[in-house]
């Protein structure tokens, strides 16, 4: 599961929900998502476009432990030995959401919103996307964000969006 690096956090939306929807309808994809730090905004953001119910296949809304491993499938003793906010967590969720859904693309997002930073000591602004794409290993992406819990969650949906562009083939604005 290869890692990117971290994002530029200042750096203006460049592609926006109606772009994956658009992109994802084109190549006749289904999309998921598996949220713990975003609590289920990326799925808003995508159903928030007229059409959504074309390709949107659901989203799983999972912040505890539990719900992680019951509705996602994600290892128990990985969730106790190293905490929700891993790259291979991260994966993990994208994966459950793709079978779940029997989606053809899934994005999951986990991270720490803060304030301050997690009980394990995972800085405020650490996030973690991993990609779930339909004959392909999953990947992942860390990224570091600040500004706060509400600016963090949102950068993290921003950046889900991102990735799920990219997939798809989405050119991105300048």
């Amino acid at each position: 599961m290869p890692a990117g690096g971290g994002a530029d956090e200042s750096a203006p939306a460049r592609v926006d929900a109606a772009d994956v929807i658009a992109a994802a309808r084109e190549r006749g994809w289904s999309l998921a998502t598996a949220e713990s730090l975003t609590a289920g905004a990326v799925v808003a953001r995508l159903v928030d476009v007229p059409g959504a119910s074309a390709v949107v296949a659901g989203g799983a809304a999972c912040y505890s432990y539990d719900a992680k491993t019951r509705v996602l499938g994600v290892d128990a003793a990985l969730l106790e030995r190293d905490g929700a906010v891993t790259a291979e967590v991260a994966a993990a969720m994208a994966e459950g959401a793709q079978q779940l859904y029997g989606a053809d693309l899934a994005v999951a997002t986990t991270g720490v919103a803060g304030p301050g930073p997690d009980a394990r000591g995972v800085p405020e602004g650490t996030v973690h996307l991993g990609i779930a794409r339909r004959g392909r290993p999953a990947r992942t992406r860390e990224v570091r964000l600040s500004g706060g819990r509400a600016r963090i969650r949102a950068l993290a949906v921003q950046a889900a969006l991102d990735e799920l562009a990219a997939e798809l083939g989405v050119r991105r604005e300048a």
